[in-house]
C-alpha cells in the first residue's frame, strides 16, 4: 500500500509540474536578428512604406524630368524645394523626383547593374538613363523620402542598410519581373529619383514603377 501510495503522489506531482510548463517556440533567424537589433529590420519597414507611403509621394512630388533637369540646371535649391530632397545635416546633395517618358536607345541587360538608355525628346540620344538591376547603384529612393531621415537610425550602419532595403525591395517587387531581351525602340514610363548627375553625364533614374512597351 505504502508503495502505491508513492507512485500515485510522484505521478500527481509530475502532472502538476508538467501543467505549469510553456512550451516557448525558438525564434526565426530574421526574428533573432530583429530581436539583436533592438527591433531594427530594414527589409520589413522598406515593404511596409513601399505602397502605403513611397510610390504615392513620388507619384505626387515628380516632375516630367525634362523640366526638373532644367529647372536644376539654372536653380539648383529651387529645383530641390519643388522635386527634390535632401537631409538637413551637413552637405547632403539635392536628390529628385522626377517622371520619364521616352523610348530606349540602348539596353544594357548583359552587367548586373543593367540600365535603359532613353530618349525623351525624339531626337534619338539618350537623355536619362534608367536603372532596371538586380544591382541598383547608390540610393536614390531613400534620399528622396521627406518622411524619413537619419535622426531616426541608431548609426551610419543602419541608415545604409535601410536605403539598401529599399533597392532590394524594388528589385524584387517590380524590376525582376521586366522583359530583358529586345528592348531598344520601346517605349518605357516610369516614375522614380535620381541625384543630381555630374556636368556632362546622363542622370541615373532609380525607378519606384517602370512599365515597357506599353
Amino acid at each position: 500500500m505504502a508503495f502505491v501510495r508513492i507512485a500515485t503522489l510522484t505521478a500527481l506531482a509530475l502532472s502538476l509540474g508538467l501543467s505549469g510548463c510553456k512550451i516557448i517556440e525558438t525564434p526565426t533567424a530574421e526574428e533573432a536578428a530583429e530581436a539583436a537589433s533592438g527591433g531594427f529590420n530594414p527589409e520589413r519597414q522598406a515593404a511596409e512604406l513601399w505602397s502605403e507611403k513611397v510610390i504615392p509621394y513620388l507619384d505626387q512630388r515628380a516632375g516630367p524630368i525634362q523640366e526638373v533637369a532644367a529647372l536644376a540646371g539654372s536653380d539648383v535649391d529651387a529645383a530641390g524645394a519643388k522635386y527634390g530632397h535632401k537631409e538637413e545635416q551637413g552637405s547632403a546633395p539635392w536628390t529628385f523626383a522626377a517622371k520619364v517618358s521616352g523610348t530606349v536607345v540602348k539596353a544594357e541587360t548583359k552587367s548586373r547593374a543593367a540600365y535603359l538608355d532613353t530618349d525623351i525628346d525624339g531626337d534619338g540620344k539618350a537623355d536619362v538613363r534608367i536603372q532596371i538591376g538586380p544591382v541598383i547603384k547608390g540610393t536614390a529612393i531613400r534620399d528622396s523620402l521627406d518622411f524619413v531621415n537619419f535622426n531616426e537610425f541608431k548609426n551610419q550602419i543602419q541608415w545604409a542598410e535601410f536605403g539598401k532595403a529599399f533597392n532590394n525591395h524594388l528589385v524584387a517587387a517590380t524590376l525582376e519581373k521586366l522583359p530583358r531581351e529586345a528592348l531598344e525602340g520601346k517605349k518605357v514610363e516610369a516614375v522614380g529619383a535620381y541625384p543630381l548627375p555630374s556636368k556632362g553625364q546622363l542622370p541615373l533614374l532609380t525607378p519606384a514603377t517602370i512599365v515597357i512597351g506599353g
